[in-house]
């Protein structure tokens, strides 16, 4: 496989490999990815418990997963050395993750709907996993490149700009994957040379329940990416703790009036800013932030001095400067344009003034 230059010479980039230095000895297999150490910690509980209890044996569990990754990670003990349990932290993740399908909460939105009857909220998604495509992706962060991306449909926002518009609209038909089937792809792509497995759409946030079904069936060593618009509630950030790795997550605006207005995605800002501590502080992070026109000073710049402020400045994050108007962007009279050179200069200096020491554009 042939590799992009930047995609090589990342491998010796100290900034990122400081921010992800855990994903990249991961990806070279020197560590186990999160969601194999989460199989072998046993979980006490059983699917007559009701849901609180549940999750009360959930949160005493990710304390247990942390010093259990402790102990692998600084080779105190070995996963090879652990009885994989009759039910296991990832079991339990499983079990409430498919009680959530039945009154669909993963989004910020909380539809409510009982997916695994069969109806559709606001995603459209419903029981049956669904894929637009799978392939190894050349054109991600250098340091995921090349990246077992796995495009799912459905998404939890509606950008009027959206690139990815005939995905996250169900404009495309999809094809519909059973867990095994998935867990086979998965592997496939690692032992074909891809350095993690990255879960898109769309959104995957829909479809959590089943792609933690699908990682019980994976067996090979492989960094999970959760690459989200970073709208998910509450309790979908807590169960991916423990199972994904990097959390490669938008941050699109600095204000919810701009979130509303062009995403259809109210409360945007306590979500997106609450979800990127948590990836943060459970995970490794990148954050990607795209530039928008006419949203310079009103979300850019907020966002950056955000997250100079909240998680540091030498928190990996990629400014976008990709922007072109997709969909329903004319909608929206600021973005029927590209972005100007002036433009992107501009946001180049207020990430430096923002004191971020660790961006890429």
């Amino acid at each position: 496989m042939t590799f992009r230059p930047d995609a090589m010479a990342v491998l010796k980039d100290k900034k990122a490999r400081i921010s992800l230095a855990r994903y990249f000895d991961v990806m070279q297999n020197d560590k186990a990815a999160q969601f194999l150490i989460a199989k072998k910690l046993k979980a006490d509980f059983r699917k007559t418990d009701s849901t609180d209890k549940l999750w009360r044996v959930h949160s005493h569990g990710l304390k247990e997963f942390s010093h259990l990754e402790k102990r692998v990670d600084n080779n105190l003990i070995s996963l090879d050395e652990l009885e994989t349990p009759k039910d296991s932290l990832l079991d339990l993740k499983v079990e409430i993750a498919s009680r959530i399908l039945k009154s669909c909460y993963f989004c910020t939105r909380k539809c409510s709907v009982n997916r695994e009857e069969g109806y559709l909220g606001y995603c459209k998604c419903g029981n049956q996993i669904t894929v637009s495509t799978m392939f190894e992706h050349m054109g991600e962060e250098p340091e995921l490149v090349p990246s077992g991306t796995i495009f799912t449909l459905g998404c939890t926002m509606r950008c009027l700009h959206c690139q990815n518009w005939t995905i996250s609209q169900w404009i495309e038909p999809g094809e519909i994957y059973s867990p095994k089937r998935l867990a086979a792809a998965v592997e496939r792509l690692r032992l074909n040379g891809c350095r993690n497995a990255n879960l898109v759409g769309g959104d995957p946030t829909p479809w959590l329940a089943h792609w933690l079904q699908v990682f019980k069936e994976v067996e090979v060593n492989v960094p999970v990416v959760w690459n989200s618009n970073s709208y998910y509630s509450k309790e979908t950030a807590e169960l991916l703790v423990g199972f994904a790795d990097v959390y490669l997550l938008d941050f699109k605006y600095g204000r919810n009036q701009c979130a509303k207005r062009i995403s259809d995605a109210p409360s945007y800002w306590e979500a997106c800013t609450r979800n990127h501590i948590y990836g943060m502080r459970f995970g490794e992070l990148i954050i990607r932030v795209l530039v928008l026109p006419g949203h310079l000073h009103c979300c850019t710049k907020k966002i950056l001095g955000w997250i100079n402020k909240e998680l540091g400045d030498s928190a990996r994050t990629n400014i976008m400067f990709q922007y072109r108007p997709e969909w329903r962007a004319k909608e929206i009279p600021e973005l029927r344009r590209q972005l100007t050179s002036k433009e992107r200069e501009e946001i180049i200096q207020i990430a430096r003034e923002a004191g971020l020491t660790n961006f890429l554009t």
